[in-house]
Parts: structure tokens; C-alpha cells; sequence
């Protein structure tokens, strides 16, 4: 009988837990080495020097103690003025109002974007989605100026009645054509899933292509 697997196994070995965990027990779509950081650092320790993944933890918990809206709002940017919007001539604020320039924006984020700083190709990011030993890519986390409504977005980017905000979502793929990257908003619980709840990856391609 000792060798008789008991019907109730796995209530049984909930029941086994003693005392709080440090494992990580929360659900996500995405790699935890998306998360880490890059860092200029040998994989050997040099004398005096930090080691790599002392350095690593640390930038990672850097990074994610910022907030983009946070860090704009800071410097006086409106992260909803960021997109351009149709021209309306009917409802221009006076000068006085404004203190600024009574021209809207009208200049993609596009032109001004530069990537000479950027630590990773778009291509590497990307390759952070994989994992040892499994041949299916997954989201890599990121945060994307998107509309709050889906439905108008779609139909009108530059509607004056869109809201745009910063929002947190999963990057599936990356085109090199229109250097443009595809996104897909997260859930509630920060889950990247299509319409019937199922994992999205390989940038969203089906076995049926």
C-alpha cells in the first residue's frame, strides 16, 4: 500500500507548505529573462568589482522603479498631447490660454525617434521572447503610447476625442520593412492571451499561418 498513489495527492501536498515561499507563484506570459537588463560587465568577476548578476538585480530593480508618464509629467509633457490630431480651426484656444504656441502638433513621434542609444536591435529584443529549450517565442514586455478606446482607435488614430496612455503590453513581433512593432495590450492580471484566453506566441502566427 505504500507504493498506492493517494486519490488526493495534490491536496495533500498543499497542505505541506509551511511558512511563506520566495518563490515567484504569479502567472506571466512572459520570459523572466525579458526582464533582465543589459550590462557591460565580463561573466567572470574581476577583483573589487560587482559581480554580473549582482549588477544585473540591481539595474533591473532600477528600471523598474521608473514610469515613463511619471518621468514625462516631470518635465511639463502631456503624454496625451504626444499624437497628433486632426485639425479643428473651430475650436482653437486664444493665446492667453495656451501660453504657448496655438499651433497643434502635427509631427509623428516617428520623426524624432533615434535609436544611436538604444542597448539592444530591435531583432534582440525580439529573441528575449525565447527560452532554453522551448521552440515557441513569447511576448517580451514593454509599455506602448496606445489609445484607452480600442473600437476608435482602430478607425481614427487622430480623433480629437481619443485618449492616449501609457500602457503596459506585450511585444509579439517586429517588422523591419516599416520598422514598426506589433503589440498586444496585456489583461487584468498582465497576461498577454487572444480571445479565448490561450497564450499568444510566435507573434501571434498560427499553425494554418
Amino acid at each position: 500500500t505504500k507504493f498506492k498513489t493517494p486519490a488526493n495527492l495534490q491536496g495533500l501536498l498543499d497542505k505541506q507548505v509551511v511558512g511563506p515561499s520566495t518563490e515567484d507563484l504569479t502567472e506571466s506570459d512572459f520570459p523572466v529573462e525579458s526582464f533582465n537588463p543589459k550590462v557591460q560587465l565580463p561573466f567572470k568577476r574581476l577583483p573589487g568589482k560587482n559581480p554580473r548578476k549582482v549588477e544585473v538585480e540591481r539595474k533591473r530593480r532600477q528600471y523598474l522603479s521608473f514610469d515613463i508618464a511619471e518621468l514625462l509629467a516631470s518635465k511639463g509633457i502631456d503624454s496625451n498631447q504626444l499624437m497628433p490630431r486632426h485639425y479643428d480651426p473651430d475650436n482653437i484656444p486664444p493665446i492667453e490660454e495656451t501660453k504657448d504656441t496655438v499651433f497643434p502638433i502635427y509631427l509623428p513621434l516617428k520623426v524624432f525617434d533615434n535609436d544611436e542609444f538604444d542597448c539592444r536591435t530591435p531583432e534582440e529584443w525580439i529573441s528575449l521572447g525565447l527560452e532554453p529549450g522551448s521552440s515557441d517565442r513569447k511576448p517580451v514586455p514593454g509599455k506602448a503610447l496606445l489609445p484607452t478606446d480600442d473600437v476608435l482607435g482602430h478607425e481614427d488614430p487622430k480623433s480629437q476625442e481619443l485618449i492616449y496612455e501609457w500602457i503596459d503590453v506585450g511585444v509579439l513581433d517586429y517588422d523591419k520593412e516599416t520598422d514598426l512593432y506589433l503589440v498586444h495590450k496585456t489583461d487584468k492580471k498582465g497576461l498577454v492571451r487572444d480571445e479565448e484566453g490561450r497564450p499568444i506566441l510566435n507573434g501571434g502566427i498560427t499553425p494554418a499561418g
